[in-house]
């Protein structure tokens, strides 16, 4: 005799569904994700609904909002999603057959000194499988838990069960400026680095960079000039003019034929770091390209 037990219509489908829910806020936006109809959206929260005996969701303005028992079962079925997700991944790997895409999120700085080796490497060694750049922003740790990416780069740090992080990369800042700027000259002290007329790079003002926490505690407070939301125009701004960039070293040295590089009157390191989550953990073609990200940051650092 089989006894139906209240959880039966709990399934791998409906948890992503409810995950997916609960990151968008909505069920319509839900529904567009997956290409369905709303009602199969409401359907499968339905079936959670009963089964849990809780709303989980609750009518909020245009969308909606997750509950605690929501929000708890959301933590537990995204770790388990992904654990079962990198389980049915096949081990064996050969990356002249593989198919799939790679979906990276990162900054213009690992865009640059990271990414156009490895694009090629991909393309010589697995010509079948696909790349996708996200830009991190200050949104990399959400592309990466809502499964948006599969590899995070940059100085992140991201607290969770299912998430994964190596360190690749070590890199610190350097002042970049016109080759005619007086400070071009010799040595920065900090006193003449502090009164230099500064450019600021924010990411559309969703990060900070690191060096201006250490001045914060030296009591120096830089006041920008000129802030940008990247650092796509940042040559052609500078050139000709007075304007002084503290960027990260490895992307400076892609500027040395037109900009002069100096160090910095203080020291403050740049950790890259990739994170990635179970979902791909054991995924032949994730842990290669992995493996290469690797590769490729040895032979920078060398």
């Amino acid at each position: 005799m089989t006894v139906n037990s209240p959880i039966d219509p709990i399934d791998i489908g409906s948890l992503r569904t409810l995950v997916l829910v609960h990151d968008l806020q909505s069920f319509s936006a839900a529904a567009r994700r997956l290409d369905v109809n709303q009602s199969t959206i409401s359907y499968a929260i339905e079936r959670l609904r009963g089964a849990l005996r809780d709303p989980l969701f609750v009518r909020q303005g245009n969308g909606v909002s997750a509950t605690e028992r929501c929000d708890d079962l959301v933590r537990w079925a995204r770790e388990m999603i992904g654990e079962i997700e990198g389980l049915a991944s096949p081990a064996a790997f050969d990356p002249a057959a593989a198919q799939g895409t790679v979906a990276i999120s990162c900054n213009h700085h690992e865009r640059q000194i990271l990414i156009p080796q490895f694009s090629a490497r991909l393309r010589a060694t697995a010509p079948r499988a696909r790349l996708l750049l996200l830009d991190a922003g200050g949104h990399g740790d959400v592309h990466l838990k809502q499964n948006q990416c599969d590899i995070l780069l940059g100085p992140v740090g991201i607290v969770g069960g299912s998430i994964f992080r190596r360190h690749i990369l070590t890199d610190h800042y350097v002042c970049v400026m016109d080759p005619a700027n007086p400070l071009a000259r010799g040595r920065i002290t900090l006193s003449a680095y502090a009164r230099a007329e500064h450019v600021f790079v924010t990411h559309s003002g969703e990060w900070q960079p690191l060096y201006l926490d250490v001045l914060k505690a030296r009591d120096i407070v830089l006041e920008p000039a000129v802030t940008l939301p990247s650092h796509d125009s940042l040559e052609r701004i500078i050139a000709g003019s007075r304007l002084v960039a503290t960027i990260p070293h490895y992307l400076a040295r892609t500027m040395r034929g037109s900009l002069h590089v100096a160090p910095l009157p203080f020291r403050v390191p740049i950790p890259i770091d990739m994170h990635w989550s179970a979902r791909t953990a054991k995924s032949g073609l994730h842990k290669w390209a992995r493996d290469l990200l690797v590769e490729l940051a040895r032979e920078i650092a060398a």
